[in-house]
């Protein structure tokens, strides 16, 4: 047997396995912080790609619609329902968001953008809404 190149691919495999326990620290360190992010956040990591940067909207290959000056983010459970389940072009998130996030980003869009619904959207709203 040769010892030197058994030495190597030991200590080879011993950095790999340092590194791969690394990665897996930083996933869990990052889900930690996602689940910290707030509404304002949330909006302009996920949500502006499609309603735009100040909620406005776009038409193109697909329609987005407006969020500002929106009257049918009045009744909290529409846009609950909306990030929650989605519809037609909407895609759902329900899967991808906490609870505690989808209260945080529809409490940010009903109080942004020109809105005026500034009552806050409760846990309990949101979980009226996805059953979890």
């Amino acid at each position: 047997m040769n010892t030197p190149r058994l030495i190597v691919t030991l200590a080879l495999g011993g950095l790999l396995t340092a590194q791969a326990q690394a990665d897996s620290a930083v996933a869990v360190s990052t889900a930690g912080q996602q689940a910290q992010r707030d509404g304002e956040t949330l909006y302009h990591t996920i949500c502006q790609a499609c309603h735009m940067d100040q909620g406005q909207g776009a038409k193109g290959a697909a329609a987005y619609p407006a969020l500002a000056n929106n009257p049918r983010l009045a009744a909290a459970a529409y846009p609950i329902y909306m990030v929650a389940n989605g519809q037609s072009g909407m895609p759902a998130f329900k899967s991808s968001l906490s609870d505690e996030e989808i209260a945080a980003v529809v409490g940010y869009i009903r109080s942004h953008f020109g809105n005026q619904y500034t009552e806050p959207v409760t846990l309990q709203d949101v979980r009226n809404v996805t059953r979890r």
